[in-house]
């Protein structure tokens, strides 16, 4: 089982904790990509123009200038430093000792400037997105499509690959043919009609991370399997309903969780 999420746009910077080191993140084969992209991070977080060339608010002017020192600031461990809403459901940094050793080999957060990341990382707080043109990069979905493609290739061919991202992170990479790919879609019932949400979506896909990591017994291998998995939490109300769409001929199954 491979769990992919997206980072949370909103990350806690850590009080201390040592200096970043490139080579023991997860994936040390990404390393080139991301000292390129981390360069190119640092010298665009400097230009008096760097809000607007990140895509930021004004109101995020200071996430953007604490780009500047990312080489020297202090990490955490990334279930840390992530902390928006999927993260919290999630709850990846307080997971008994078998649920975290399950998420440390299962679950992969696709990063603008990491391209990939393990909860277990150590890396301090940034601002950047996927959907960025960056400057001495470019579009940055296109820069990690290929380094991601060699990073996770081999390991999705034949395997479960429950996909959380949204649809920035998920142009930089697909899992290849082969691999049991089912995208998680949250739908909200009321009265009777279903309607995508965008907020709650998030909860839910941090709820059912948490759930797969926690549950006992064996991890889900298929999509039938995991929508099994998912099925559990109808017993509490967590959710309302599970549906595992058609196999389509190429990409992804979708699993449909209905909340109220």
């Amino acid at each position: 089982m491979l769990v992919l999420l997206p980072p949370s746009e909103g990350k806690t910077a850590p009080a201390r904790g040592p200096a970043l080191d490139l080579d023991a993140l997860t994936s040390p084969d990404l390393g080139p990509v991301r000292r390129t992209v981390l360069d190119a991070l640092v010298e665009a977080s400097a230009r008096p123009d760097a809000v607007a060339v990140l895509g930021a608010g004004a109101s995020l002017a200071g996430e953007v200038a604490r780009n500047t020192t990312l080489r020297e600031a202090p990490t955490a461990r990334a279930s840390r430093v992530y902390t928006g809403v999927l993260y919290a459901a999630a709850g990846l940094d307080d997971l008994p000792r078998r649920a975290r050793e399950r998420s440390a080999r299962a679950v992969r957060t696709v990063s603008a400037l990491w391209g990939l990341v393990s909860p277990a990382d150590r890396i301090p707080a940034y601002r950047l997105s996927m959907g960025t043109d960056l400057p001495g990069v470019g579009p940055l979905a296109s820069a990690w499509r290929d380094p991601l493609a060699a990073a996770l290739d081999d390991t999705a061919r034949g395997e479960l690959v429950v996909d959380c991202r949204s649809a920035a992170y998920l142009a930089a990479w697909r899992p290849p043919t082969g691999a049991d790919w089912v995208q998680v879609r949250v739908l909200r019932e009321l009265d009777g009609v279903r309607s995508v949400v965008s907020h709650n979506a998030k909860h839910t896909r941090g709820v059912l991370t948490r759930h797969l990591l926690v549950r006992p017994g064996r991890e889900p291998r298929t999509a039938e399997q995991l929508t099994a998995a998912a099925a559990e939490l109808l017993a509490d109300g967590t959710l309302l309903d599970v549906e595992l769409g058609a196999r389509p001929r190429t990409g992804a199954r979708v699993l449909s969780l209905v909340v109220r």
